[in-house]
């Protein structure tokens, strides 16, 4: 092992990375009010400890997008007390600054303002729960940047047309090109990849001598068809990927072997959701860059809440209980009184020597009473549990299992209210379950006239915002305009329309026409309401005929909209090259620093001479990684061989 000075020489980037901070959930609680505060005190301290270049964030700084007084005093009290300083700065900005932060008035890195003394920048992306809102395109994070102690980067002003352009960095011999978007709403910006309306820039001059660092906020995991920004849309020159948005902890570097780059996910620093990920032990990330190589440390975070979560199917302790066993109820609760105590105290097992952790964690129980049991009282069952648990109000989850879906061979026979009833699925939305029902059933329930996507839409702006006409006003829009496409074309017989029907209703699929059509037809829906509600008269029996009118129409409307096109009546007429290389190590130790052999440093890249390359352009760069188990990696080890 060498010593820290041999490791973090003058020419490796220190930088501490972390994401979904989300400052001030939960600030008015009593019990967690303070865990995001404590948190974000806690990454910083540990930047200032290991003497960091500079702070990495994700985004998602705050979790409203108009904090608290509160809120914004104390980040801005702790950035002051933690980031501002005499310690000196030791990497050079070579880019264009006001390229690089165009949202302020101050157009250049905080450290290089005359009027402030920064000790570790912080360079940070917003996320969607503090984007920019309203006219003049401000977020909360653009107050913590006009204040200098925030950078804040990678805001695109279009939505037609996006350019990322870097911030290029130098320390020693070690160039740093930090990429950054902005979080965007994900159907766009998948629109947006697939119609090659993002594009990257990168310096003409030694390209291949530049690691590129890029920061996004987007859903990675798939939540329906164009809901996720997939990994192979990222541009493949990429080194590593900071991506944030996502709460589950997965910090270690993954290589993504089709675009032979890595992607590190810190995951959120507190819990808020109870569910399954968040449950994983939350790490920050020290990221080593020197020259084209990198590593990774994980460092745990202490001041977390603990968070235990466990699942119970009641019908495998047949052996115990079955619903028609006596007093069922009681031996059920008694079965997760035990459980939630053996959670409770694992709990204080690992808490013990870390006094840092809160005393009491948060438990989740979820409950799976299929099979013909009985929910108890979930509010009478906490009350035991109250000076215990961080969570009183929600230790018992109860769900069902989603039953096995019939064979409809039917369309007549469908049960809608089956597909429309809510399910107990944890994070997902109606215009998910509409779209997942879709992707999985039989061709012959399949819709022809309105995409899943404005299905999805419609009730979902009927279920949350009780739009009741939406729906219906869906439909009839939609076909309104395949009527007049179809007389435009003349088209008469009926094997014809069919396939016109199918053809103009794929051409719309994604596409910014799709989502015109379900906003107007949307808009359409709240215009009839507030003409019934202006034009309606006080008498109880009045409004209860007119609800019992549009339930009415509400139901036509699904079924009209699910049909099949043999059962609805009638019908108005790339290979790559490689030769760099690279090799990470998380492993939570410091391992010492092999100098390579370079070529004599070129002159800085001028901020200007950028190339442009859309996404999915073709590289001649690769990386590799040695995860095997039986020898020790060197996080800087000489270039080793690239397997495909």
């Amino acid at each position: 092992m060498s010593s820290e000075s041999t490791l973090d020489d003058e020419d490796t980037f220190k930088i501490l990375i972390a994401t979904d901070i989300h400052l001030g959930y939960l600030e008015k609680d009593a019990i967690r009010g303070n865990d995001s505060f404590n948190t974000l005190e806690e990454i910083l301290k540990c930047a200032k400890t290991n003497q960091v270049d500079f702070i990495l964030l994700g985004g998602d700084l705050f979790h409203e997008n108009k904090p608290s007084r509160r809120c914004l005093h104390t980040c801005i009290t702790m950035l002051r007390r933690y980031c501002m300083g005499d310690k000196p700065i030791n990497f050079n900005i070579l880019s264009d600054q006001k390229v690089n932060f165009n949202t302020t008035h101050f157009p250049w890195v905080n450290y290089q303002d005359e009027n402030l003394n920064i000790s570790i920048p912080a360079f940070s992306i917003h996320g969607n729960h503090d984007d920019p809102t309203g006219a003049e395109g401000l977020c909360a994070l653009d107050l913590i940047s006009a204040s200098g102690l925030v950078n804040h980067f990678g805001h695109s002003h279009s939505v037609e047309k996006i350019e990322i352009s870097p911030i290029l960095m130098q320390k020693g011999i070690t160039k740093l090109a930090l990429f950054g978007l902005g979080s965007i709403p994900d159907e766009r910006l998948y629109r947006m990849f697939v119609n090659k309306q993002v594009t990257m820039l990168r310096p003409k001059e030694d390209q291949d001598e530049w690691f590129n660092l890029f920061t996004i906020h987007q859903n990675r995991s798939k939540h329906g068809p164009t809901n996720y920004i997939p990994e192979q849309f990222l541009d493949d020159f990429i080194d590593l990927v900071v991506w944030g948005h996502e709460h589950e902890c997965l910090i270690a570097p993954t290589r993504n072997e089709q675009q032979l780059f890595y992607v590190t996910q810190p995951g959120s620093s507190v819990a808020t959701s109870l569910s399954p990920g968040e449950a994983a032990k939350k790490h920050i990330g020290l990221l080593r860059v020197k020259g084209r190589k990198m590593n990774m440390q994980k460092i745990p975070l202490n001041t977390v809440r603990q968070f235990f979560i466990q699942d119970v199917v009641l019908a495998d302790y047949q052996d115990i209980f079955t619903p028609d066993t006596p007093q069922v109820t009681k031996k059920v609760e008694d079965l997760c009184y035990a459980k939630v105590t053996e959670m409770l105290e694992q709990a204080e097992r690992e808490r013990l020597g870390c006094p840092l952790t809160p005393e009491k964690p948060l438990i989740r129980l979820r409950v799976d009473y299929s099979g013909g049991f009985e929910a108890f009282n979930t509010s009478r069952f906490s009350q035991k549990f109250v000076d215990r648990v961080a969570n009183p109000k929600d230790v018992i989850h109860f769900l069902r299992r989603r039953e096995q879906k019939e064979d409809n061979k039917d369309e007549v026979n469908v049960d809608y209210g089956k597909l429309l009833k809510t399910t107990a699925v944890e994070g997902l939305r109606v215009e998910d379950l509409v779209k997942q029902y879709f992707e999985a059933t039989e061709q012959n329930v399949q819709l022809s006239l309105l995409t899943e996507h404005g299905m999805g839409k419609a009730i979902q702006e009927f279920v949350d915002k009780d739009e009741k006409d939406a729906i219906e006003e869906l439909i009839t829009y939609q076909l309104e305009k395949t009527q007049r496409h179809l007389q435009a074309r003349g088209v008469t017989t009926e094997q014809d329309i069919d396939l016109e029907i199918q053809r103009f209703r794929d051409s719309k699929k994604n596409t910014t026409e799709e989502e015109n059509e379900i906003k107007e037809a949307i808009n359409r829906a709240k215009a009839h309401r507030l003409e019934r509600a202006a034009a309606s008269e006080p008498k109880p029996a009045g409004r209860g005929r007119a609800q019992k009118s549009s339930a009415a129409t509400q139901s036509r409307s699904i079924m009209q909209a699910f049909q099949s096109p043999s059962q609805r009546s009638s019908r108005p007429g790339a290979n790559k090259s490689y030769a760099d290389e690279m090799t990470i190590e998380d492993s939570d130790e410091d391992i010492p620093v092999m100098k390579t052999t370079r070529p004599p440093p070129r002159p800085a890249s001028s901020s200007s001479s950028f190339t442009k390359l859309s996404s999915q352009s073709q590289s001649t760069k690769g990386v590799a990684f040695d995860d095997g188990d039986d020898e020790e990696d060197d996080p800087f080890k000489g270039p080793s061989r690239s397997r495909r």
